[in-house]
C-alpha cells in the first residue's frame, strides 16, 4: 500500500508550464474561485491570464497561450502580503505578493487584478490559504495534541467515528501504555488511559502501511507513516486476535475509501460559485457572423484557442444580451417590412 502522501504534489510544489491534465482537479481538489484578468507581474508582466483557488493550490495561466502557466502549492508559502507594483496593464497598482520555497528554491510572485476596484483576488486567495493553514490536523500526523476532552475525541468537520476500541496497548516503549483506539473518517487517534496528553493522531493520508506482525508482545497492529514524516512505525496491541483482525481489516476498508475521495479538510465557499475545471476547457461554439481581420494573419503560424471565461455573472455580459436582442429584433423588424412590401 503506498500512502497518498506520496502521489500528492499539488499543495507542495511549485511547478511551471504543467500540463492540461495537471492542471485538472485531482480526487478531493476543489474549485474554490475563478478570476479573469490577472496578471503575472512579475513572470508575465502585460500578459492577462486566469487565476484559479482550489483548496490545494493556485493556478495561473495566460488566456492568449494556455500552456504558459504556473501551480503554486499552499504548502510552499512563506508568506502572502499586498504592494505596490508597476503593472504594463494597470500601470501603479496594489498587487499580491507570494513568497515560496520548493525544493529549497525561493520563488517569489506578484499578481496584479487588470479590472480595478476588485478586492477578490487578495480575499480569495488569503482567505483560502488561511484555510489550508489552520486544517493541518486532516493531512499531518501530530503527537501529544489537544485531541481529548473528557475521554471523548474532539472531532473534525466532517468527520465521524466508526470505532472506538478500549485496551489497546502502544508499543512505543518497552512495558508499552494502555489506552484507546478511536478509528474515523479521516484518521487514526490513540490515546492513554492514564495521561490523555499523551496521544497520536494519525491521518490516512499520512499512512503507508497497514498490516499485523509479530512483536515482542505478540501479534500487534503496525502502522507505517509515510516518509515525508518521518517513516514513523507504530504498533498497538489489540486482544483477542479476532478483534485485532477486525480492526485491521475496517481501517484498511475506511483507508481504501479515503483515497478514493479524501478529505483535505480546507472548506470555504464563495456566494458565486465557479465553473469546475472541466467546464473551463470547453471549446467554443463557432459564431454565425464572421468577422474580417483588419491585420494579415500568417497561415503557418499554429495558434491556441483563447480560453473559456469564468462564468461570473457580471453587467457586462448583461449589456452584451441586451444589445443582441436589440439587434435581433431589429432585423426581424426588416424582414416583416420587406414581406409586406
Amino acid at each position: 500500500m503506498a500512502s497518498i502522501l506520496d502521489a500528492l504534489w499539488e499543495d507542495r510544489d511549485v511547478r511551471f508550464d504543467i500540463t492540461a491534465q495537471q492542471m485538472k482537479t485531482r480526487p478531493g481538489e476543489v474549485l474554490i474561485d475563478c478570476l479573469d484578468s490577472i496578471e503575472d507581474t512579475k513572470g508575465n508582466n502585460g500578459d492577462r491570464g486566469r487565476l484559479l483557488v482550489t483548496n490545494l493550490r493556485i493556478i495561473w495561466h495566460s488566456l492568449a497561450l494556455p500552456r504558459v502557466n504556473l501551480s503554486v502549492g499552499y504548502n510552499s508559502i512563506i508568506n502572502i502580503t499586498t504592494r505596490t507594483a508597476n503593472s504594463k496593464l494597470r500601470g501603479q497598482t496594489e498587487a499580491l505578493y507570494i513568497l515560496t520555497k520548493s525544493n529549497n528554491t525561493r520563488f517569489e510572485f506578484i499578481f496584479t487584478n487588470v479590472v480595478p476596484g476588485s478586492p477578490r483576488l487578495f480575499t480569495s486567495v488569503i482567505a483560502v490559504h488561511r484555510a489550508y493553514e489552520t486544517s493541518k490536523m486532516y493531512r499531518d500526523l501530530k503527537l501529544r495534541g489537544a485531541l481529548i476532552q473528557n475521554k471523548q475525541l474532539r472531532l473534525l468537520p466532517r468527520e465521524q467515528v466508526y470505532d472506538k476500541i478500549n485496551g489497546v496497548w502502544n508499543l512505543s516503549s518497552d512495558q508499552g501504555n494502555l489506552g484507546t483506539f478511536f478509528i474515523t473518517n479521516v484518521r487514526i487517534v490513540w490515546h492513554a488511559n492514564m495521561n490523555e496528553s499523551f496521544n497520536v493522531s494519525i491521518p490516512y493520508l499520512q499512512i503507508r502501511s497497514i498490516r499485523i506482525r509479530d512483536s515482542k508482545f505478540g501479534l500487534a497492529l503496525v502502522i507505517e507513516s509515510s516518509q515525508q514524516t518521518g517513516g514513523y512505525v507504530l504498533g498497538f496491541k489489540i486482544d483477542p486476535l479476532d478483534k485485532l483482525q477486525d480492526a485491521v481489516k475496517e481501517i484498511n476498508s475506511l483507508h481504501k475509501v479515503y483515497s478514493a475521495n479524501p478529505i483535505f479538510g480546507v472548506d470555504y465557499e464563495m456566494e458565486e460559485k465557479p465553473q469546475p475545471l472541466e467546464e473551463l476547457t470547453v471549446e467554443q461554439q463557432p459564431d454565425d457572423v464572421e468577422i474580417e481581420p483588419d491585420e494579415q494573419t500568417d497561415a503557418f503560424t499554429v495558434s491556441e484557442p483563447p480560453a473559456q471565461p469564468c462564468t461570473h455573472p457580471s453587467p457586462g455580459r448583461l449589456w452584451f444580451g441586451f444589445h443582441t436582442l436589440r439587434i435581433a429584433g431589429f432585423m426581424l423588424y426588416l424582414f416583416m417590412g420587406q414581406n409586406k412590401m
